[in-house]
């Protein structure tokens, strides 16, 4: 039996060790988040060896009953992975995800004995019930879910968008495979979620070198390598600046600066669009690169960027500049738009009586 085990899942386990050493060795990723994916590799892994019991005992016709114990555990899981997966990689889910996926469990353990999901058939075949199609309906809600969260909440750069896509693909074969190869596919869905999330998390770990830790956003190198690359695609640039992070880092701490950097970037990704990626590039300094935006879009930029920090408490002085052709140098533009915003900054001085060496 334990043979076995290493014959069919040896690839999973190739993967799993892989993916163990990686998150021991990672020092850039939150604690927090490589305990959560500790904790998936665990499901996961236990999901296989739960198959794997399942169809050894279905392969020799033995115990019916803890067949059925181990389908509905089987069933029960895979929702209970999907719900792990929103929890660890989307920022800001609850633990309300991982209420639906407790329903699922509490519809499948009570198909042991009704079989409304489930059932084995006299030759011990499976059956399936009135909801029998309810553990796909389960994976495809979460995994809808998950890649519509992940993209919203990604700069939509290719090297975010590419391991989502990977991420999407592995999960509808997930959907679909099961009715194309039948039951046998549910032997290698372990590997198939196991080597998603080894991607992701390996790309999580390259974009690093492009993101400002802090705040999420694009960094300062990647400022640099965006505006080499189509440069002629570039006709606008909005420079930004918090007003007041001294005084608060000086009443408050830092720790209350950070948070309002956070704030910042979250009012500044909710105001952008596809054509638009947003940049920290200094301490409280702010770069927003447009490609392919007209000045009336740049400037419906700025207005909502205003409105969502309209709520928050914290003010931001901003200028841009436009090269509707994309003549213009990226430099050039930056030095137009910084130009702008400081004097934005200092009317916003003089209108709040404020002094600006005490700001």
């Amino acid at each position: 039996m334990f043979k076995e085990f290493i014959l069919e899942n040896w690839a999973l386990l190739l993967i799993t060790a892989a993916f163990a050493i990686v998150l021991k060795t990672t020092i850039f990723i939150e604690r927090r988040m490589i305990k959560r994916m500790y904790v998936l590799i665990a499901l996961i892994f236990s999901l296989a060896v739960i198959v794997f019991i399942e169809f050894y005992l279905s392969a020799r016709g033995m115990a019916g009953n803890i067949r059925l114990v181990l389908m509905a555990v089987r069933y029960s899981a895979t929702p209970l992975i999907m719900a792990m997966i929103l929890y660890t990689l989307v920022r800001r889910v609850r633990w309300s995800a991982f209420i639906p996926a407790a329903v699922f469990a509490v519809i499948n353990f009570v198909s042991i004995p009704t079989g409304i999901v489930f059932s084995l058939g006299a030759d011990g075949s499976l059956r399936r019930g009135p909801l029998g199609y309810l553990p796909y309906i389960a994976v495809g809600v979460y995994s809808v879910v998950l890649i519509c969260a992940m993209y919203r909440n990604s700069t939509k750069q290719s090297s975010e968008v590419i391991p989502i896509v990977f991420m999407a693909l592995s999960f509808l074969s997930g959907l679909i495979l099961p009715f194309v190869l039948g039951r046998d596919y549910s032997k290698i869905f372990c590997t198939t979620i196991m080597i998603a999330l080894f991607v992701y998390y390996v790309f999580s770990i390259l974009q690093l070198t492009s993101k400002d830790p802090l705040t999420g956003l694009l960094n300062r190198q990647a400022y640099y390598a965006a505006v080499r690359d189509d440069p002629r695609s570039i006709t606008g640039i909005v420079s930004i600046d918090m007003n007041g992070l001294k005084a608060i880092n000086d009443r408050d701490g830092h720790t209350s600066g950070d948070r309002a950097l956070g704030v910042l970037a979250d009012c500044f990704m909710r105001a952008r669009n596809d054509k638009q990626s947003v940049y920290r590039v200094g301490g409280d300094e702010f770069v927003i690169l447009c490609r392919r935006s007209s000045e009336n879009e740049i400037r419906q930029l700025i207005e909502r960027i205003r409105g969502n920090l309209s709520g928050t408490g914290y003010s931001c002085s901003i200028g841009y500049s436009c090269s509707p052709d994309g003549a213009r140098a990226a430099a050039e533009m930056l030095k137009e738009s910084d130009k702008n915003m400081y004097a934005d900054k200092e009317a916003y001085y003089l209108d709040n009586g404020i002094d600006k060496y005490r700001s």
